[in-house]
C-alpha cells in the first residue's frame, strides 16, 4: 500500500505530461491530488503496521507528516485550475507535470525509513520544484532558480556526508553500518560519540538549509517572491517540514543514544537565531513576498527551538508545524492574488487591497494575525505551548528572547502588511480576475478555517498522533 501513495500522483504525473490540451490538463492536480488523499485516509484508518526492519513504512512521525502535506497539497491543488487558467500565456504542461512529481516525492520521504533513500526523496523534491520557481520565465525567477538550486545542492551534499559519518558511526563502534532508521535507534548506545556528534551537525546543517534556517536561508528570498504563490504555499508548508521531519529522524537516533542534551543545546541556539534574522530582515520590508520567506524562516527556527526545549516543546512543535503550513497557505495564495490585482509586489505601488481585492485582502489580513499568533489561531495555542516549556524548565532567558524576537516580527510584519491592505488603491497594471474565481478563494478559505479549528479545538486524532509521535522521541516526554 505504501507503494500506491507514490504510484498514485506519479501517475497522474505521467498523465499529464502526455495530455495535448492544456485546458484538460489543469485537472490532473486536483484529481492527483483527490485521488492520493483518499488512499492517505483509508492508510491511516486502516493502521497498518509494517515490517519494521522494511525500507518503506508508515510509522507515527511519518502518518503525521503524510497527513497533513496531503491535507494542504489537495487544498492548493484547487487553486491550480484556476490559477492556470488565467496565465494561458505559459505552457503549463511542466508545471502540472512537476506539480505531482513533488508530491510524490514528498510522500516518498515520509515513508521513508532508509536514511539514503530519504536523502534522494528529498533531492527529488529539489529538481522537481525547479521547474515550478522557473514558470513565469523572467530574469529574475531564472536567478531565483539557479540561486535555489545551488544552495540546496551544497545543503543536501553536507547532508549526506553527514548520513557517511552516521554510517561510520556505527562501524567505527563494530558494527555492520546501515542506514536503516530501527537498526540506528536500536544500535545508537553502541554508536562513536565523536562521530555521531559530527553526523548530527553536518546533517543539522544540510538540512538546514533545505529547511531555510539562518544563517543558511539565503534562497529563500528569491525563491519566494518570485515563485506562483501556490508552489510558495508547498514549499514554505511542505519542502520545508519535510525537511524538519528528516532532522527529527536524526534526533531520534541522539536521543536514543542518551545524547540528547547536545542536539538539544544546538536546536535551540539555531532556533533563536532564526527568529532574530527574520525580525531584523523583515523590518521596513517593502517586498511583501519577500517579507513571506522571511517568516518562514522565524518559524522553522521555533520549529527546532521547540524541539530543542524538549518536553512539552515537542508537542507545541510538531503542532506548530501543522498551524504553520495552513497558515502559509492562507498568506502565499492571499498574496498572489494581490499581486495578480496590482501587478506588483511592493508596497510602494500596493496598498489599498481590501478594496480593490476585498476577499483576497481580509485573508491576507487575517493570515497576518494567524502566522504572529495572535488568538485564536492556531499558532497561538502551539507556540504558547514552547513558550510554556521554555519557562517551565526554567529557561527563563530563552523564553524571553522568545518574546522578544516575536514581538519584533509582530511589528515589522505589520507595518507591510497593513500598508498593503489599507489606503487608497493606486493606479497600477492588473487584472484582479484572481480575486473573483472560486477556484482562487475557496483554497484561502479552507487554510484559513483549519488554523482557526486548530486554535480552538484540536481534534482527538489529531491529537493523539501529536502525543505518539512526541512520546516517541522520548519516554519522558511531558505533554500537555
Amino acid at each position: 500500500m505504501a507503494l500506491a501513495l507514490i504510484v498514485a500522483p506519479l501517475a497522474f504525473a505521467l498523465l499529464a505530461f502526455l495530455v495535448p490540451s492544456e485546458r484538460i490538463r489543469i485537472w490532473c492536480v486536483p484529481g492527483g491530488a483527490a485521488t492520493h488523499l483518499g488512499l492517505v485516509l483509508w492508510v491511516l484508518h486502516r493502521g497498518e503496521a509494517g515490517d519494521p526492519g522494511a525500507w518503506l513504512l508508515l510509522d507515527p512521525l511519518g502518518k503525521l507528516m503524510l497527513g497533513f502535506a496531503s491535507v494542504l497539497f489537495f487544498i492548493c491543488s484547487i487553486y491550480v485550475p484556476g490559477y492556470l487558467a488565467l496565465r494561458r500565456d505559459r505552457p503549463n504542461r511542466v508545471f502540472v507535470s512537476c506539480l505531482l512529481l513533488f508530491h510524490a516525492m514528498l510522500t516518498l520521504i515520509t515513508l521513508s525509513q532508509h536514511l539514503g533513500l530519504m536523502w534522494v526523496a528529498i533531492e527529488a523534491t529539489t529538481l522537481a520544484s525547479a521547474p515550478l520557481l522557473y514558470f513565469n520565465k523572467t530574469p529574475r525567477s531564472l536567478e531565483a532558480t539557479w540561486k535555489y538550486l545551488l544552495v540546496g545542492s551544497v545543503g543536501i551534499a553536507l547532508a549526506l556526508l553527514g548520513t557517511f559519518f552516521l554510517a561510520y558511526a556505527g562501524l567505527r563502534a563494530g558494527h555492520h553500518p546501515s542506514l536503516l532508521l530501527a537498526n540506528l535507534v536500536r544500535d545508537a548506545r553502541q554508536l562513536s560519540p565523536p562521530w555521531l556528534h559530527a553526523a548530527f551537525i553536518v546533517l543539522f546543517v544540510g538540512y538546514g538549509t533545505k529547511m531555510g534556517l539562518a544563517p543558511m536561508h539565503t534562497w529563500k528570498p528569491d525563491a519566494y517572491g518570485e515563485a506562483p504563490g501556490v508552489v510558495g504555499a508547498l514549499l514554505a508548508g511542505g519542502l520545508t517540514s519535510a525537511a524538519f521531519m528528516a532532522i527529527l529522524r536524526f534526533y531520534r537516533i541522539c536521543v536514543a543514544a542518551e545524547d540528547g542534551a547536545f542536539a538539544r543545546s544546538l536546536m535551540v541556539t539555531m532556533g533563536l537565531l532564526s527568529m532574530a534574522v527574520a525580525g531584523v530582515f523583515m523590518a521596513r520590508q517593502r517586498d511583501f513576498k519577500r517579507m513571506l520567506a522571511y517568516s518562514s524562516v522565524e518559524h522553522m527556527g521555533i520549529l527546532v527551538l521547540g524541539i530543542g526545549l524538549g518536553g512539552a516543546g515537542v508537542f507545541g512543535s510538531l503542532l506548530h508545524m501543522v498551524n504553520n503550513g495552513f497558515a502559509k497557505g492562507v498568506l502565499f495564495l492571499s498574496a498572489a492574488n494581490i499581486h495578480r490585482a496590482f501587478g506588483s509586489k511592493v508596497t510602494n505601488d500596493v496598498s489599498g487591497a481590501l478594496q480593490r481585492v476585498p476577499v483576497s485582502g481580509a485573508m491576507f489580513l487575517a493570515g497576518f494575525f494567524a502566522i504572529t499568533g495572535s488568538p485564536p489561531f492556531g499558532p497561538f495555542i502551539s507556540e504558547f505551548t514552547i513558550l510554556n516549556a521554555a519557562f517551565s524548565n526554567g529557561r527563563y532567558v530563552v523564553g524571553g528572547l522568545f518574546l522578544l524576537f516575536l514581538a519584533v516580527v509582530f511589528v515589522g510584519m505589520g507595518t507591510t502588511v497593513l500598508s498593503v491592505v489599507f489606503g487608497k488603491p493606486r493606479t497600477v497594471e492588473g487584472t484582479g480576475e484572481l480575486a473573483n474565481g472560486f477556484l482562487t478563494i475557496a483554497p484561502m478559505a479552507a487554510c484559513l478555517s483549519i488554523v482557526l479549528l486548530l486554535g480552538l479545538y484540536v481534534p482527538a486524532p489529531l491529537d493523539r498522533l501529536l502525543r505518539e509521535v512526541a512520546a516517541s522521541f522520548d519516554s519522558t516526554q511531558v505533554v500537555p
